[in-house]
């Protein structure tokens, strides 16, 4: 077991990381109480089961896996389920899903009754390695990803890596895209660790090593004013890409690091990604993911803060106008 200390004052919690801590859930946080075990319906009903009867009144809510389910509509159903319960400021939402479950069970916790308590218990690498700590909680609206959404820290988090076993491959190489983003901008040894290639042995390694350079940027920048925007490597792009639908989230971050590295560090970076069989290019139209590029919300009269990489382990902050971000996008056009 290892317990990474998430230091944010008022705020703060506690990240477990234990194989086998699913079954211990009820000694690790407090279930004596009802608790609302929100998960979706990609993830093996057992788990969600299973922290539902650790609880004093527990239940278990089902949304339909995908982004689909990060909406306002679903937002509202959760709510509403919430309150036909009697659900008061001493009650509870736990997360056992992926980043999609993630974000909107913490939105949810965090509006009810201006904010009840919120559990994360990740069920897939990407969440595992990234979303389920830090306190972004989002849904998306009119076709824009995240765009409605609170900073809302959870009161503790699970990492259980047994719960990967029951992924498939192309679910694990999409979340270890979010790690060797990790690596790139803030951990040569991880890095290396994807160039030796021996992914599976290095797993914990991988996963607490990513959680560790997560946990020290919010604990620096808890709402993005500045280095917090690291962790956003990949994604400029990397979200135009994903509103044109057909890869996964940290697959389209996988593209979108390429244009973002040196000219030096990028055959290396294929390398990997083609290791881990994760996409190197893009069939889609440049002017689509370029448009939806657009409507980032990190932008600033027309500009946003990109990341790029000149080696790994280091980091430069460069400010874009969108129009220069355009031949990046060709790059990775096939």
């Amino acid at each position: 077991m290892n317990i990474l200390h998430m230091d944010l004052g008022a705020d703060s919690y506690d990240i477990v990381i234990e194989r086998g801590a699913l079954q211990k859930a009820g000694e690790y946080l407090d279930l004596d109480r009802k608790v609302l075990v929100l998960t979706d319906d990609g993830v093996p009903e057992a788990y969600a089961q299973t922290v539902a009867v650790q609880a004093k009144d527990g239940f278990v809510m089902t949304v339909p896996q995908g982004e689909d389910s990060k909406s306002i509509p679903r937002f509202s159903t959760i709510l509403s389920e919430m309150l036909k319960r009697g659900f008061s400021r001493k009650d509870a939402v736990v997360a056992v899903g992926g980043g999609v479950v993630g974000d909107l069970a913490g939105f949810a916790a965090s509006a009810y009754m201006r904010g009840i308590d919120f559990y994360n218990i990740p069920t897939t690498v990407l969440s595992q390695v990234d979303s389920s700590i830090g306190g972004k909680t989002a849904v998306n609206l009119d076709g824009v990803k995240n765009i409605v959404g609170a900073f809302y820290q959870p009161k503790k988090v699970l990492v259980d890596l047994d719960l990967l076993d029951t992924l498939d491959e192309r679910l694990i190489a999409e979340g270890l895209a979010e790690a060797l983003k990790m690596g790139l901008t803030s951990d040569k040894e991880l890095f290396e660790l994807f160039e030796k290639g021996n992914i599976t042995a290095s797993m914990d390694e991988i996963i607490t090593r990513s959680l560790m350079i997560k946990k020290n940027v919010v604990e620096q920048d808890e709402k993005e004013q500045g280095l917090r925007k690291i962790l956003n490597f990949g994604h400029t792009i990397g979200h135009g890409i994903e509103s044109c639908g057909g890869l996964y989230h940290g697959e389209c971050v996988a593209v979108g690091m390429i244009p973002m590295v040196s000219d030096e560090l990028r055959p290396r970076l294929i390398g990997i990604l083609e290791n881990l069989r994760l996409p190197t290019v893009v069939h889609a139209a440049p002017e689509k993911i370029f448009e939806a590029m657009t409507h980032d919300k990190k932008s600033v009269g027309g500009r946003v803060t990109v990341v790029t990489v000149p080696e790994p382990g280091q980091f430069e902050m460069k400010e874009f106008s969108f129009e220069e971000l355009y031949p990046l996008i060709q790059m990775i056009i096939k």
